[in-house]
């Protein structure tokens, strides 16, 4: 066995990891049962969640499934309340849930989008990592990475209020970092490129914002979601042992250009 193994292994953690129905939450829930975790498979329904918990247990990986919308304070309670009874611990959290519901001119930005998304990419990031650091404080501590954008850094044309928050979610996980350091909590952030998802298939597929995006990325090229899993395995393993307050760029180069 390589000596390099072991400083990737999650085997006894319990990991949480939201918006893992689909894309990018999904490859990073496979990742990490892969390497050993438990993994809590969570994102709004519960049947979704069910079937990609079963699919990672048929591979002979460790998973449940506990529904949470982040966007609702009270679902979040709920949901750390189970965990806490089910449990009665959590090592890693990856908080990558996120709503997108608006794409058009700033100022014409809809209130109850803007309010969508702010409680979803904000304030659920927020909460759910606060809740996540008490408990992992009980526990000798551990090591949460929010899912931000490169929309964070430069804000993408037409997706205004998306790229404000992606941009809090950057500032917000330093911010943990900094402060719950002192706890053993490690906090980093993973800024995903235009990536091949449900969420993102829209810019995708309409070819001109598709060919901006790949004329102006030294790759050349849009990710998969399992380009992303890499970077949230290492951010959350003892590889990373001393690094919190990190926001890695995982975009084909493209804040390079």
């Amino acid at each position: 066995m390589s000596s390099i193994a072991p400083m990737f292994d999650l085997s006894g953690k319990i990991a949480a990891v939201t918006g893992a129905s689909r894309g990018i939450g999904e490859s990073i829930a496979r990742t990490l049962a892969a390497a050993g975790a438990h993994v809590i498979v969570s994102s709004r329904r519960i049947a979704e969640c069910e079937r990609v918990a079963d699919s990672i247990r048929q591979a002979g990986g460790q998973a449940s499934a506990i529904a949470c919308h982040v966007g609702e304070m009270a679902q979040i309670e709920a949901f750390f309340a189970q965990l806490r009874e089910r449990f009665g611990r959590l090592d890693i959290l990856v908080n990558n849930a996120a709503a997108n519901p608006y794409y058009g001119p700033i100022q014409d930005t809809p209130l109850d989008a803007f309010q969508k998304t702010v409680d979803v990419n904000i304030r659920g990031y927020f909460f759910m990592s606060s809740a996540a650091v008490k408990l992992m404080a009980e526990n000798g501590g551990g090591a949460i990475v929010n899912t931000a954008s490169i929309n964070g850094v430069v804000p993408a044309p037409l997706q205004g209020i998306y790229s404000i928050t992606k941009a809090a979610v950057i500032s917000m996980t330093k911010a943990y970092a900094r402060e719950c350091a002192p706890l053993k909590v490690r906090v980093n952030a993973l800024l995903p490129g235009l990536t091949d998802t449900k969420f993102a298939g829209a810019l995708i597929r309409e070819g001109e914002a598709n060919r901006l995006f790949v004329s102006h990325t030294p790759m050349q090229r849009h990710a998969v979601p399992n380009e992303m899993a890499g970077t949230v395995l290492y951010l959350v393993s003892d590889a990373s042992s001393y690094t919190t307050g990190a926001c890695i760029n995982v975009d084909g180069g493209y804040l390079t250009a």
